[in-house]
């Protein structure tokens, strides 16, 4: 039993000063007061910080990315520490354009380790290709039958991609509806979106000749270039689930296309956050040889949130939407996840007035105290 004391409560839209009563993992009780004289009850004092909810990830290689230029650039597994530095409480782990080496067994044992560290994981099944990488050997029954999986990751438009033609797009995308109906899940299909010029037609066309709802298809890397992220922006707008990837560097932060969407009047609850952590990025010449390599982190999420305060002028409660309340609306987890209210998932992080992680707590465990992190992976020191 854990008391979290007169903290700046955003759930993520904005309640006051309040103390938190967390109970069984989960949130028992907000109040302006709440005393408890129990010596079994732990007492943070949250006195000038914020209590937020926990970042939600739907989009992290838990088992590493990468290989795109041989095996040496395989990208190692991500550790616990890693996302709950980040603030990552919950995330959605999936495989990328090595559907080889890696595959679907490797992927869901990952992430019911994570799991026994202390943090919500769930995945995706599939990988770029097509017919996707199964472990039941049908993409529906995995969804259905297994707990994590919440869908289906796919490449499109990409030069990795399988070309998948329409028609397989639609036997897809209904294969992954039906099954999310069947087992209380989201029934999703992950869309890694590459540099071609197509971008989201052919999702257009499966959704024109079809009743198959927006919402089972959800593009992420939309920002890759202008052309791509005015179609997301526009598909937002009728109502369907658009993921930036996060990269809070560079000339064009991630921060800015949020701003920049709002500006335009997209619809804000259509907009998620992703890091794409472990996940490789790479360049490649006009010949298609590959040039440069490397990885993201598990921390972008957070910071994108952070610059969109500090930098394009959003309300914290604002910001905080695209990383929790929308993330979990768009993988069918609210209000379990994604805010704090009575009986939602005790997933929480405490922020110094700097807008520094100060706390996290994951199903009700402390994972990080005054920015030490003391709940570790198995086999990390």
């Amino acid at each position: 039993m854990i008391l979290i004391k007169q903290a700046k409560v955003y759930a993520p839209e904005y309640l006051g000063v309040k103390d938190v009563l967390v109970c069984g993992g989960k949130i028992e009780a907000i109040a302006d007061e709440i005393e408890l004289q129990l010596s079994c009850c732990k007492v943070i004092d949250g006195q000038g910080k914020c209590l937020i909810p926990g970042i939600i990830d739907p989009h992290v290689h838990i088992t590493g990315g990468g290989g795109e230029g041989s095996f040496h650039t395989q990208v190692p597994p991500v550790s616990l520490s890693e996302l709950i530095s980040g603030g990552v409480t919950t995330v959605v782990g999936l495989l990328g354009t090595d559907g080889i080496t890696r595959n679907v067994e490797n992927l869901l044992a990952k992430a019911k380790a994570l799991k026994e560290e202390g943090i919500s994981v769930y995945t995706c099944t599939g990988s770029y290709g097509y017919p996707s990488v199964t472990l039941t050997g049908e993409v529906k029954k995995d969804i259905a039958f297994i707990d994590e999986m919440i869908g289906v990751k796919l490449a499109l438009s990409d030069h990795r991609a399988p070309n998948v033609t329409v028609d397989e797009l639609i036997r897809l995308g209904s294969d992954a509806r039906v099954a999310g109906m069947l087992s209380g899940k989201c029934g999703m299909v992950v869309l890694h979106m590459g540099d071609d010029s197509r971008g989201l037609e052919p999702v257009r066309e499966a959704l024109r000749r079809t009743s198959i709802p927006m919402k089972v298809f959800h593009p992420t890397h939309v920002t890759r270039n202008r052309n791509l992220m005015e179609q997301a922006f526009d598909f937002a707008n009728q109502g369907g689930y658009i993921d930036m990837t996060c990269e809070a560097s560079g000339k064009y932060p991630t921060a800015s296309f949020v701003a920049e969407a709002k500006q335009k009047g997209v619809k804000m609850n259509r907009i998620t956050l992703s890091s794409d952590g472990m996940g490789s990025w790479s360049s490649y010449d006009h010949m298609g040889n590959l040039v440069k390599i490397g990885y993201s982190p598990v921390d972008t999420v957070f910071t994108t949130v952070i610059s969109l305060v500090k930098d394009f002028q959003f309300s914290l409660e604002e910001a905080l939407t695209f990383a929790t309340s929308n993330t979990a609306q768009s993988l069918g987890l609210f209000p379990k996840k994604g805010c704090i209210r009575i009986g939602a998932d005790a997933d929480l992080l405490l922020i110094d007035e700097n807008f520094s992680i100060n706390t996290v707590m994951a199903n009700g465990k402390l994972m990080m105290q005054n920015k030490t992190v003391i709940v570790k992976g198995t086999y990390e020191k």
